[in-house]
């Protein structure tokens, strides 16, 4: 390591050298798609000897700084700063150095990790020392369906702020694992990098893969595979949740049966068992009866969702927003009209209710 090199760069920068700096060399980048550093650390990247390697350095830097971010360029012993977003875009003497100060303390994964450390630590709080995996349990599905709402809505704050919310929870967990000495977040973290990259070949091996359709059906050949690996193996169907909501379930359910060829042949099959199923319905002698045959309904129109691409489970729950938008709308026009919805007929009521319709509500 050039030391002398170092101490020149910061000179011609007018810093002293920080008591934390991240030192990378700048062909580290060149198969990188996200920084390998964290960003509340400063960070210098020596020998960027090419504009495609400058431009490359800039575009994995972007995946977790913002292009406003002001980063200063070392060029021939000269110093220029500029937004990072810029880097690479003008005309420089290559090789240059790149000096990216830190972010803001709690920018990092390891620092979100810390303060939640701390929440569990003898001088903590006391409501989260108390909690446990089984007490968490309903904050974490809480969180995760603030967060799918989040989505539904297409409100890109609010999922921002969900996914913090739902990345608490993980990292708490974690952390009580690790104070009983089960497992601990670099666990958690280095048992799904290896399995993303043991089920994925055509990325990170030598399978090539052309189709979605391609690497699903592989996909399903490899977790049977380790399945089989395992002393109390396991059915394709035993991965998914008891706790899905029904029609998730039923989708990932025929998904999975669909990878290894157990599947209608066309789409037409599913639409004449749709007909069948309402048939049924309609012949069902007694309650028990009806409600297996609707279950039978619902099941197979979440298939029928799923040869035209589409989640089921989404698709319900916008159409569960669009009723309720649509009702909100036919009790306002009633308030409007000083009339409750109790004393209004139904013929009165749709009329709002198509108002709503036609006015794209």
């Amino acid at each position: 390591m050039d030391f002398a090199k170092i101490a020149s760069i910061f000179e011609t920068l007018r810093l002293s050298p920080p008591s934390k700096l991240t030192l990378l060399h700048g062909h580290e980048f060149t198969l990188r798609h996200y920084p390998f550093t964290p960003p509340d650390v400063d960070t210098l990247i020596l020998n960027i000897d090419s504009v495609e390697l400058a431009n490359q350095v800039r575009t994995v830097l972007l995946a977790a700084y913002a292009g406003s971010h002001i980063v200063w360029i070392v060029e021939s012993g000269q110093k220029k700063e500029e937004n990072l977003e810029r880097f690479g875009m003008e005309t420089l003497s290559y090789p240059v150095s790149l000096f990216i100060p830190s972010l803001e303390e709690g920018t990092s994964f390891e620092s979100f990790a810390e303060i939640v450390a701390h929440l569990r630590a003898p001088d903590g709080c006391p409501w989260d020392k108390e909690q446990t995996h089984q007490t968490l349990r309903k904050h974490l599905l809480e969180e995760s369906y603030e967060a799918l709402s989040a989505i539904d809505a297409g409100d890109v704050q609010g999922m921002r702020e969900e996914f913090g919310d739902l990345l608490l929870q993980i990292i708490l967990n974690a952390q009580i694992a690790s104070e009983v000495k089960d497992f601990n977040m670099t666990e958690v973290v280095k048992h799904i990098y290896d399995k993303i990259v043991r089920r994925h070949p055509h990325v990170f091996g030598d399978l090539k893969l052309d189709s979605v359709d391609g690497v699903l059906q592989n996909w399903e050949k490899l977790k049977e595979k380790e399945r089989s690996g395992k002393k109390r193996e396991k059915g394709i169907l035993d991965g998914v949740p008891a706790a899905l909501p029904a029609l998730n379930q039923a989708q990932e359910y025929q998904e999975r049966a669909a990878r290894i060829g157990f599947d209608w042949r066309q789409i037409e099959d599913v639409l004449d068992k749709v007909r069948e199923e309402i048939e049924e319905i309609k012949t069902a002698e007694n309650p028990q009866q009806v409600k297996e045959e609707l279950g039978d309904l619902f099941f197979v129109l979440v298939n029928l969702a799923r040869w035209r691409d589409v989640d089921a489970e989404s698709a319900l729950r916008e159409t569960n927003l669009k009723f309720k938008r649509r009702f909100a709308y036919v009790e306002k026009r009633a308030q409007e009209g000083g009339r409750n919805l109790s004393d209004m007929t139904l013929e009165e009521m749709d009329a709002f209710w198509n108002e709503a319709k036609k006015s794209g509500i």
